[in-house]
């Protein structure tokens, strides 16, 4: 006979309490506790055919296991492998987490489209017939990808018995549910639990797969934190729904980089990979205008160029304005005092509005020569030459501080047809031969008297 028992969680962080209370004690959350009715069975969902016959896994000295790497699946999709640090890694679980109509539907499904391996779709959101629509719409034929609309696990895994995948995935985790669990699906239990069984079929089949979840109002995958811990890999796809340009960045990888980034053009064929962001992230202008500066900037391992506009003008009320746009607004505010107290440039009582194209936010620190040419060039109401790009840091005292994987930045300048780049004088370059002019600076006034002397 299974047991029921009633159990209250947290909503927010999945902590598990015996009776209802306020406030959650493990994230501090005020009316997030909830109660569940759970009831589980012995039997597990997912039994592969051969486990009867499993051999139990014995422990093995580190130098006896085979260390040869793993072979990934290639998904087809370049800005994906790269994310993902090379490809889909046998047996993980990757969960895709984005804003509500951002396009993680449409980026998995053309993804499966295209996979050369047999593929399962498992959709709780749409009927057979919507997914057909909008594949046609994408790739007009694919003989490998399979689409099952269905939301309990245990058909989901009868299913995947029958056709053996070689990827499965699942749209979206917060719609599956398990008959092992009487709750609602969607709820913390539920999530849990079906993950679990997920994860349990990955890791004995060897068949990746990859799930879409939900995000909160904040931004945070829904459903509890546990979810991100258990899973392999976590994707974020970022963008405003109203530009055609979106970012997947990776916040948690056990097989790569957490520092690489995918750039994706939203059309009506589906998502287009951008190679080249720098084609996105600078405009291009007849005219010269002031306060714009080129700044490049690293992305895991690749480099990109980003435009920095900034606007200075004299301040209508008493304090004046300080606003940003995809950089650090304090560190703005630093950027500013050093030019007022070490290079005796007088911006306290001018309004300073700043901001980074393309609607991405950068943390590289390199970029902050960039913002003082853009400023100091508004300022002056002189025009930057649009030849000219920037890499460096900006120090307290005033100086240019050097900065990392200078040459991948120079080589990308040189690439895209800048004929200059200022860059620190404490940088150690050792390129040889490069068409781009390499001009060393060592404080603000060196870079002003070059653009303004």
């Amino acid at each position: 006979m299974a047991k029921i028992k009633t159990v209250f969680y947290c909503q927010n962080c999945g902590a598990q309490y015996a009776k209802w209370q306020g406030q959650c004690n493990s994230c501090k959350q005020w009316n997030t506790i909830v109660e569940e009715l759970v009831q589980k069975e012995e039997k597990p969902s997912w039994k592969p055919a051969s486990s009867e016959n499993k051999k139990i896994p014995k422990p093995l000295r580190i130098a006896e296991i085979d260390s040869t790497n793993e072979i990934r699946l290639d998904t087809g999709d370049g800005e994906l492998n790269r994310v993902l640090g090379g490809g889909l890694v046998p047996g993980s679980l990757t969960l895709l987490g984005g804003e509500p109509g951002i396009g993680k539907s449409t980026l998995l499904l053309q993804i499966s489209l295209k996979l050369p391996y047999r593929t399962l779709y498992v959709s709780g959101e749409e009927s057979q017939k919507q997914i057909k629509m909008r594949a046609e719409r994408i790739t007009p034929s694919a003989d490998n990808c399979y689409i099952l609309t269905e939301t309990k696990t245990q058909n989901i895994f009868r299913q995947i018995e029958a056709i053996d995948p070689e990827v499965v995935i699942i749209d979206s985790i917060q719609t599956l549910h398990t008959d092992y669990i009487e709750s609602t699906a969607g709820s913390i239990s539920q999530i849990r639990e079906t993950t679990a069984e997920l994860i349990k079929f990955a890791k004995e089949s060897n068949v990746p797969v990859i799930l879409i979840g939900h995000i909160t109002k904040d931004g945070s995958i829904a459903g509890p934190k546990i979810l991100e811990h258990m899973v392999d890999t976590v994707l974020q796809f970022e963008g405003d729904r109203n530009h055609v340009y979106r970012i997947l960045r990776s916040l948690k990888n056990r097989f790569g980089s957490t520092a690489e980034l995918g750039i994706y053009e939203m059309l009506g064929t589906g998502l287009r990979e951008v190679a080249n962001p720098s084609e996105i992230l600078i405009s291009h202008k007849e005219e010269e205008l002031s306060g714009t500066a080129i700044a490049t900037t690293m992305e895991g391992m690749r480099p990109i160029m980003i435009e920095v506009q900034a606007l200075v003008s004299s301040a209508v009320y008493g304090t004046p304005q300080r606003s940003t746009t995809g950089y650090n607004a304090k560190r703005l505010n630093m950027v500013l005092a050093v030019l007022e107290k070490r290079a005796g440039f007088r911006l306290g009582a001018k309004d300073v509005f700043l901001n980074i194209t393309g609607g991405i936010n950068v943390d590289d620190p390199a970029i902050d020569l960039a913002v003082v040419a853009a400023i100091l060039s508004s300022n002056e109401d002189i025009p930057v030459n649009k030849e000219y790009c920037f890499a460096g840091e900006i120090g307290l005292s005033g100086e240019i501080r050097p900065i990392n994987r200078v040459e991948q930045r120079i080589l990308e300048a040189e690439k895209l047809g800048f004929s200059a780049i200022f860059v620190s004088k404490y940088n150690k370059i050792s390129l040889k031969n490069t068409m781009i002019d390499i001009k060393l600076v060592a404080k603000i006034e060196d870079v002003a008297g070059h653009l303004f002397g």
